[in-house]
């Protein structure tokens, strides 16, 4: 009961105390890294030009005596669409990630844990599977957006399915939950390995792609074909922030504070298949940042979800730039699939949440 009080109390405007501080200041800071390590990988690479001097270069009159052509071509058309790629694909997923855990209840949902993404796959597989045949049509009518949007229907679908089984009388298992994402998963793997077996060389060299994820195929088209979709789903999280902060006391505590939560978690489903979708259609399957960023933020900020959002999808952004990097330089002149360096970290920590909520490790 006073806990209820206290974040009915929150949710009228009354103040919170040094946490709130907390989380304003580290908002300012994760911002500050977005920044570090977005220059930082403008200057990461095979080209000399620095982060200093691709920034003259977009003010001055004389950008050639700054960059040489060779530079402008790496960093204009290689280096900053990936950078732009890399902030839209670890917000959306890290973003996404946050809103589960909270819909659910449950710290151990994730996009990618739980299915959403392998839906989101099949759903991308099939457009480049049968974009030619069976589902010409729709390719035709939505041009380049028909492989976000079918990545979205993908991870819509997966994440209704996995909803409705995992929930019931307002209460969603832990055990329900992973195991019907393993059942998902498994059967969208089943169903994308049935449109592999189908698809010629040229389309099996474009589904490599999606084995592991990876930021090497960005360009300008596909950020302004999964940038509208992610942005407007990120756009939409704000609004999840009181009701999912309500929701952690129960569905029937929430709607006695007036949270709508039909609603609200119609928007929420709507939002994670989005900015899912979105990303997996542009980067193919990148793991673990969902269930990694919204942890390390609730470690330091607590869990209000008016800074939890905006925080995961700062944090979620630089350290999906952070692992592109090592991608990049860790085996260099070759380039490691960055679904492997997010397996790498991810996976552990994983492991350590799981011990830690059944009390084996205290840390």
């Amino acid at each position: 009961m006073p806990v209820q009080l206290a974040l009915s109390r929150r949710m009228a405007g009354a103040p919170e105390g040094d946490r709130s501080a907390r989380a304003r200041l580290a908002l300012i800071l994760l911002v500050l890294l977005l920044a570090a390590v977005a220059a930082a990988s403008i200057a990461t690479g095979a080209s000399d030009a620095s982060a200093l001097s691709v920034l003259q270069s977009w003010f001055s009159k004389d950008a050639e005596t700054l960059l040489s052509a060779r530079d402008r071509l790496i960093i204009y058309d290689i280096r900053l669409p990936r950078i732009a790629l890399g902030i839209l694909v670890g917000a959306a997923l890290a973003v996404s990630g946050a809103v589960m855990q909270g819909l659910f209840r449950n710290p151990l949902a994730d996009p990618g844990i739980v299915g959403v993404s392998a839906g989101a796959g099949l759903g991308a597989i099939a457009v480049i599977v049968l974009g030619n045949t069976m589902l010409g049509p729709f390719v035709a009518l939505l041009g380049i957006y028909a492989l976000p949007l079918a990545a979205f229907a993908g991870g819509l679908v997966t994440t209704l399915l996995l909803y409705q089984v995992a929930t019931r009388h307002g209460r969603t298992s832990i055990a329900t939950m992973l195991l019907a994402g393993i059942a998902l998963a498994a059967l969208s793997g089943a169903l994308s390995g049935i449109l592999v077996y189908m698809a010629d060389d040229r389309q099996l060299r474009d589904l490599t792609f999606w084995g592991l994820g990876s930021l090497g195929g960005a360009t300008w088209t596909k950020i302004m074909t999964a940038g509208p979709i992610v942005a407007a789903a990120l756009a939409a999280t704000p609004l999840l922030a009181r009701g999912l902060d309500a929701l952690a006391l129960g569905e029937a505590s929430a709607r006695h504070l007036g949270v709508p939560v039909q609603r609200m978690k119609v928007l929420a489903v709507l939002s994670v298949a989005a900015a899912t979708g979105a990303a997996v259609a542009v980067s193919g399957g990148i793991g673990f940042v969902g269930i990694v960023v919204p942890h390390l933020l609730r470690l330091v900020i607590g869990p209000d979800h008016r800074f939890l959002l905006p925080g995961s999808a700062l944090l979620g952004a630089s350290l999906l730039l952070l692992a592109d990097a090592v991608s990049r330089t860790i085996v260099a002149p070759a380039e490691l699939p960055i679904g492997i360096v997010t397996a790498v970290f991810g996976a552990p920590f994983f492991l350590w949440v799981l011990l830690r909520r059944r009390g084996i490790i205290d840390l």
